[in-house]
């Protein structure tokens, strides 16, 4: 998620802002007051021995069912949720300052309560019962009983029904209005005391059977150093696709289909990475303005598919997992960017809508000397509280359960230093990172982190621990800086290119740990990097003030789409440029959807609202983008065929007495070594590099036998004449790529050769790549 969305979402106040004071981002139309209940006098059952004031506790409308303790059994405390046994439905909840929990039952169609269940057994602060006439498909939520104490961070309220945090399904459609609020949203004091119900507007949960046939599929298990990411959105990537049926365009089912599928291994990406497919919310802010929250980075529940992305919304389960299925039998991963560090629910000001009507003093971090007030480290209103073990565990939980029972194999975390954030600030030894590396599952599955939030020392980008790897934005900053033309990049871009050892080169970490990327989700994509100097995103209502200024793009002459040849032919070039600048630098590359073809998004660097034709992915692509796909598949082959550019040791260019070889070498135009008067010319933009094949491949001291690789980058305005080395047990050269030439060679046989000190003139703001021709080949 952006910083700087973040921090302009956080300035509005409201639902997202945790000051006193502010005026809610909810602005709803107040209905009839007809639905007013009352509250009885407060239950006594099942109340814990440590509760508090009686006096302030909130208990339910005088209508609510009567108990009937004849079909309820005490159940178990595990696992959480609502478990369908065989026999019937174990319900368990976690509540450490309830006293009282109510299990509702809803009709087929989840519109109308049918019973309440008060569960039974509080066990180790669970709440729990078990129901033999329970099924699979029965309809349910909870009604929580305790003080409702703002001031001391207690906000329970029995009028407002609450999802089950461990909902493994969730139905309905939630409908904005004053009685999703814990508090009288008209009197703007969160602080009062609301006694409307919010049964009729909420979801609900569903009980499910998790049965599967998942056959012979067994998860890829593709090594890091062979992995290339591809992170696309659900619904946008086929949401146009000519090839999948209407039905099926934007689900779980449409990723499925052979033509996608075909898409993805042609072109040679090895996993994709899913933005948030969890349940999650539409912000009435957005909803007044004709938008939605498209990325879904809002969260409310952590183990259910989003139902908009299954073709039949009460199969999102099985369609989700069918999905996996055909991913997986193609030999593609499936990862997940997953939302732990807030909810949905925002601030003081927000709605009840699960965790804060249950335990809001255990699942939120609150301020210590004011918990009416949410610790906002995420800019969104509310920080989970991970320093809790119950939260903890749900949050374990929930990623075991999407590896174990939905197949997953891997997550990408969302404001990452947050998970790793202790009372005391960020700990690489945190609870949550200590307890995923000694996890037997998680500990074997794909971790990639976002390492920043905008809490006080939020950017820790190559400060997480071995086993994990980061999204690396000093790469895509250095790499369109280089590009672009800006004086003094040439360091720190050969810093980049061999996988930011400066960053990630300790504890034993390699050099996959570095996720590279040009483009993301968050910001322009490649075709908008090189079309335009600035971002347009008035279409998200916000006069363009809202995503990142500083973008580092160039549109080389012209803002936008323009007619002119020159302008054109450039963009395509600085297109392959970028592309081969990912593919071939040490580390683990990371492509956006669609800008192997080139897709564009009219200038919008903040789409997270906009589901239409500006983010989904538009399959007509034209010869260009036929061209540039073909260029993408050709590099990503390459990149597989040599292991010397996707090692699992970082360069670092000292000479190895032992071998005889320096593992890599930098280059002047003329041949030969950079040094340190060349590093700090601010005016050097070309530069050759040699990655030598026999450098020492792992812990033991020997020779490698990977073939020696010769990459030339020329970023500036002029051509260059490059000098092409000599280097011991070659013969030449032969070239695999020059982004100068729009076709690239596919026969082995037809590559261009060029000997020793030939001079090879490189076009301005191109890239060249040589493979050494070994002497008993010539």
């Amino acid at each position: 998620m952006p910083i700087a969305v973040l921090r302009a979402v956080a300035r509005r106040g409201g639902l997202w802002d945790r000051r006193p004071g502010r005026r809610p981002l909810v602005p709803v139309e107040i209905v009839s007051m007809t639905q007013h209940v009352s509250p009885p006098t407060p239950s006594t059952a099942a109340r814990p021995a440590a509760t508090p004031s009686a006096a302030t506790e909130a208990t339910p409308p005088t209508a609510a069912p009567a108990v009937v303790t004849s079909r309820i059994r005490e159940g178990s405390p595990h696992p959480l949720g609502a478990t369908w046994t065989g026999l019937g439905v174990n319900f368990a909840l976690f509540s450490a300052h309830a006293t009282k929990v109510e299990l509702c039952l809803f009709d087929d169609h989840g519109e109308r309560e049918i019973e309440r269940i008060e569960l039974p057994e509080f066990t180790d602060e669970v709440w729990h019962g078990f129901l033999p006439d329970a099924r699979p498909g029965t309809i349910y939520g909870y009604r929580v009983h305790g003080p409702y104490e703002p001031q001391h961070g207690h906000r329970f309220n029995p009028n407002k029904l609450v999802l089950d945090p461990y909902a493994k399904a969730v139905i309905g459609k939630l409908e904005w209005g004053p009685e999703l609020f814990g508090y009288q949203l008209e009197t703007e004091d969160d602080t009062t005391f609301d006694e409307r119900d919010s049964a009729p507007k909420m979801l609900k949960c569903r009980v499910i059977d998790p049965a599967f046939t998942w056959g012979d599929v067994r998860s890829p298990k593709i090594p890091w150093d062979r992995s290339v990411v591809y992170e696309m959105h659900v619904r946008g990537f086929t949401k146009q696709h000519p090839a999948v049926p209407e039905p099926l365009r934007g689900t779980f089912r449409g990723l499925g289909q052979p033509a996608v599928i075909d898409h993805l291994r042609k072109l040679g990406v090895t996993a994709v990475e899913l933005l948030p497919i969890h349940t999650f919310v539409d912000d009435t802010y957005l909803l007044d303005k004709g938008l939605v929250n498209y990325w879904g980075y809002n969260s409310i529940g952590f183990f259910a598919p989003e139902r908009r992305y299954a073709a039949v919304p009460d199969f999102a389960f099985s369609e989700f997992k069918e999905m996996v299925a055909r991913l997986n039998d193609s030999g593609i991963e499936v990862i997940l960017d997953v939302v732990y560090n807030h909810t949905a629910e925002g601030n003081e000001r927000g709605p009840t809508l699960s965790f804060k009507g249950i335990d809001n003093a255990s699942y939120y971090r609150l301020l210590p000397d004011q918990p009416r007030y949410y610790i906002n480290d995420t800019g969104t209103g509310n920080t989970l509280n991970l320093s809790h073990q119950r939260v903890l565990q749900m949050v374990t939980d929930s990623l075991r359960y999407w590896v174990e029972e939905m197949h997953v194999d891997g997550f990408r975390f969302d404001l990452g230093t947050i998970l790793a954030r202790e009372p005391y600030g960020f700990d690489e030894g945190g609870g949550f990172l200590d307890s995923c590396r000694q996890d037997p599952v998680l500990s074997s599955v794909k971790l990639i982190t976002e390492p920043w939030d905008c809490g006080p020392g939020g950017y820790q980008v190559g400060r997480f621990p071995p086993g994990w790897a980061e999204w690396n934005d000093r790469y895509r900053d250095t790499v369109r800086k280089f590009w672009k033309g800006d004086e003094g990049q040439l360091a720190e871009f050969a810093t980049r290119l061999t996988g930011s050892g400066d960053l990630f080169n300790r504890r034993g970490r390699k050099p996959w740990a570095s996720v590279n990327f040009i483009t993301a989700h968050d910001g322009f994509t490649l075709n908008d990097v090189v079309s335009y100097n600035d971002k347009h995103n008035e279409a998200n209502g916000e006069d363009n003030r809202d995503g990142h200024n500083a973008n580092y793009t160039w549109n080389h002459g012209a803002e936008g789409p323009t007619d002119d040849p020159a302008i054109k032919a450039l963009r395509e070039r600085q297109k392959r440029n970028l592309m081969a600048t990912l593919l071939l630098s040490q580390g683990t590359p990371m492509i956006t959807a669609g800008d192997e073809f080139g897709r564009t998004q009219q200038g919008n660097n903040n789409a997270y609202c906009q589901d239409n034709e500006i983010s989904w992915v538009n399959w007509d692509i034209g010869p260009e983008g036929e061209e540039l796909y073909t260029f993408t598949a050709r590099l990503i082959e390459i990149r597989r065929a040599y292991a010397i550019l996707r090692r699992n040791r970082f360069f670092t260019g000292e000479w190895n007495d032992e071998i005889g070889v320096r593992d890599v070498t930098w280059l002047t135009p003329a041949g030969s070594e950079m040094g340190a008067e060349q590093w700090g010319d601010p005016y050097a933009k070309c530069m050759g590099v040699v990655f030598d094949g026999r450098a020492q491949a792992s812990g033991i001291r020997r020779r490698g036998s990977d073939a020696t690789m010769l990459l030339i980058v020329n970023a500036a305005e002029i051509p260059v004449k490059f000098t092409l080395p000599e280097v011991a047990a070659g013969n030449g050269w032969a070239r695999l790529i020059d982004t100068n030439v729009e076709h690239v060679e596919l026969d082995e046989e037809d590559l261009p050769r060029f000997g020793f000190g030939d001079e090879y003139e490189v076009t301005s703001r191109s890239l060249l790549l040589f493979r050494l021709i070994p002497e008993r080949r010539r």
